[in-house]
């Protein structure tokens, strides 16, 4: 390991160190979705479907909001659609929203949300800018317990819509719902993690790669270390696509 990388490394476990013993820190901006998706930061407008249907995230927002398919609807304080860049270079994909997303309609911005943040600036990624946070269900599970198989069957679809409206150039799994579910694995995180793999949602091939959700990582610091090179190679294979 060169110094460099030793110095990289520290710094993450340090903002992870104090991140773990601050807690959250609230924001002064917020980044969602409204009625008028120009006047939001990091959102450019509506997109074209690639089915040919004129798409936007608005669109997807409400239709997220609006939805009464499974029994999550009846408990939800607000669905959380996502939010961040249109035109992202990783979409970051989580399980599911949890009680402080659940009350602000907002996607990782509990704990576990401020070190995502943490980790992903200690690679030169942010929501405001370059990337897009959604969840594989769109709604709070009661007790935050597993999402069962047909919650994630009825979000599927506007996860689907998602991606293949914003075509981002790489997908970041957190955790393992997130990561089972995509990959249609029952595998461990552990063995999953480490290496990318392609996913294709209809005409599309994202490269993703998984990794711990950062809640596990403030459950057990051994995590961090693995975290962290997950998080080098996802750099360098930014940096590689952006070459060419």
């Amino acid at each position: 390991m060169t110094a460099d990388e030793k110095t990289n490394i520290a710094r993450f476990l340090d903002l992870a160190a104090a991140y773990a013993g601050n807690g959250y820190l609230s924001r002064e901006r917020k980044y969602g979705f409204s009625d008028d998706p120009e006047s939001e930061p990091g959102i450019t407008g509506t997109i074209n479907d690639p089915m040919g249907d004129n798409d936007s995230l608005a669109k997807i927002a409400e239709d997220i909001k609006a939805c009464t398919l499974c029994r999550l609807c009846e408990t939800r304080t607000n669905a959380v659609p996502g939010e961040g860049a249109a035109n992202p270079v990783v979409m970051v994909i989580g399980e599911g929203p949890g009680a402080d997303e659940d009350a602000s309609g907002r996607p990782f911005v509990g704990r576990a949300g401020q070190l995502l943040d943490k980790m992903l600036t200690s690679i030169g990624l942010s929501r405001e800018s370059n990337c897009f946070i959604a969840n594989v269900i769109k709604c709070r599970p009661p007790a935050n317990r597993d999402p069962l198989p047909d919650e994630t069957a009825f979000c599927g679809s506007f996860l689907e819509r998602q991606i293949r409206l914003l075509k981002p150039r790489f997908i970041l799994c957190a955790g393992r719902i997130s990561a089972q579910t995509l990959l249609n694995t029952t595998e461990p995180v552990g063995k999953i993690r480490g290496k990318f793999t392609k996913l294709e949602t209809g005409d599309i091939e994202t490269p993703l790669i998984a990794t711990y959700h950062p809640a596990a990582l403030i459950r057990n610091e051994d995590l961090k270390r693995p975290a962290w090179e997950d998080l080098k190679m996802l750099r360098t294979a930014i940096d590689k696509e952006l070459e060419n």
